[in-house]
């Protein structure tokens, strides 16, 4: 028979006497119903267009999930040994960033078999006049040989492929090339950024990520290689075999199949057409928009005390801001009003994004007013009306009795509770 625990100091006494529990593998993966992945969130892996998540990582992270039969669970992170410290405590399952494999690197992670290879390359500034150049003239003011990199700063992620790369490059050309690794939480684009704004000289990344920041900083060369093809993979911890196993047969699916090159050129080989999104109003990277109604989020999240982001997190969730959406069971438009709620608040036309936005509003603040007026603590006022408005207020009433009732009866552990489930 399962147990069901209620929060409360009995975990705490379970806990004591099983010991600590084993990290998850697919089995355990699978019981509980999703899987959780670390993702970057830059112009490539992940980001948000006009409300809706996309990227390469993205892309594929939806398709495994579908594959295991599990729900998605995203984590954003950014720093390699950090992510790779997460993976190994069990805060994640799988490290989704767009990993170069290194013999190093094998000793901490189980690599999935390859997404696909690149190269290091060199990211530089064209000369001051490069439009007027001819490419020969270019090529004479850039360094185009390892060796002509020795007594130049080189700036790189902390603890990456990059610092090695270059590192084993001072070696080989027996000069010293000064590698300046940057903090922790840096990222490759950061670095290029500052390459095209002039307050770097030299950076080192992948060749698929130079293509696409190429093409939003025109004034940068990345023609330089500077390493062998390598592999490019995600991670799982040495504990989780089966997950291995399965990671690596949905990958080997996949890759013979047309959705896969689909994805990676919609990343990798249409750069314009990402720049386009990335540089939009509407996108987590370049932009402080993220939707069309924003004027009217605003105004609601002020009426409701809240971070606006939240409320569009919540007609995210609603209706995908299509402001013609309508449920199975009736509800219609950006906030998902039932008939008789519009009706209530005077709306007109459910249909109007104004008007549905005004009134989900007002629905809200009775939700937050009614909590407030039963006393639930303030840390967690936001929860019981964000559960009000999508299962029912009267549901979450019923829950709070029964979890009263369940925690009066005799047995019952300090504040939790233990039920036949």
């Amino acid at each position: 028979m399962a147990l069901l625990l209620f929060p409360g100091s009995c975990n705490q006494v379970s806990s004591a006497l099983q010991g600590p529990e084993p990290l998850p593998d697919l089995a355990a993966i699978k019981q509980r119903g999703y899987i959780t992945a670390l993702v970057d969130n830059n112009s490539y892996s992940y980001f948000i267009y006009r409300g809706q998540p996309m990227g390469f990582e993205y892309e594929l992270l939806q398709l495994l999930a579908k594959y295991l039969q599990v729900d998605l669970h995203l984590r954003l992170g950014s720093g390699i040994e950090t992510g790779i410290e997460k993976l190994n405590r069990g805060e994640v399952d799988i490290l989704a960033y767009p990993l170069t494999v290194t013999l190093e690197r094998t000793r901490m992670v189980h690599f999935i078999r390859p997404l696909f290879e690149s190269q290091q390359v060199l990211v530089q500034r064209k000369p001051a006049n490069w439009q007027t150049l001819t490419a020969d003239d270019i090529d004479r003011q850039l360094i185009r040989k390892p060796a002509d990199l020795i007594g130049k700063e080189v700036y790189v992620m902390h603890n990456s492929s990059f610092a090695q790369r270059l590192r084993n490059l001072s070696e080989e050309t027996g000069g010293e090339i000064i590698v300046r690794e940057d903090s922790a939480n840096a990222t490759s684009e950061s670095l290029i950024q500052a390459v095209a704004e002039g307050r770097i000289d030299y950076t080192v990344t992948d060749s698929y990520l130079a293509e696409v920041n190429a093409v939003l900083y025109p004034n940068l060369d990345i023609a330089t290689i500077l390493s062998l093809p390598q592999q490019i993979a995600w991670a799982v911890r040495h504990t989780a075999p089966q997950l291995l196993e399965a990671v690596n047969l949905w990958l080997a699916r996949i890759k013979k199949e047309p959705t896969f090159m689909v994805i990676y050129n919609r990343y990798f080989k249409s750069p314009r057409t990402l720049q386009q999104k990335i540089q939009s109003d509407y996108s987590s990277l370049g932009g402080n928009k993220i939707s069309p109604y924003d004027r009217w989020i605003k105004e609601g999240a002020e009426r409701l005390n809240w971070d606006w982001r939240l409320l569009a997190a919540v007609i995210y969730q609603e209706s995908r801001f299509d402001p013609n959406a309508e449920s199975w069971a009736g509800a219609v438009g950006l906030m998902q009003l039932m008939p008789e709620t519009a009706a209530q608040y005077g709306v007109s036309n459910p249909l109007d994004p104004a008007q549905n936005i005004r009134a989900g509003v007002k629905f809200l603040k009775h939700l937050q007013q009614y909590w407030i007026k039963e006393n639930v603590a303030e840390e967690d006022l936001i929860k019981f009306v964000l559960a009000s408005y999508n299962a029912g207020l009267s549901h979450i009433i019923d829950a709070r009795k029964l979890t009263h009732k369940i925690r009066r009866q005799p047995g019952h552990l300090g504040r939790c509770g233990i039920l036949p489930a």
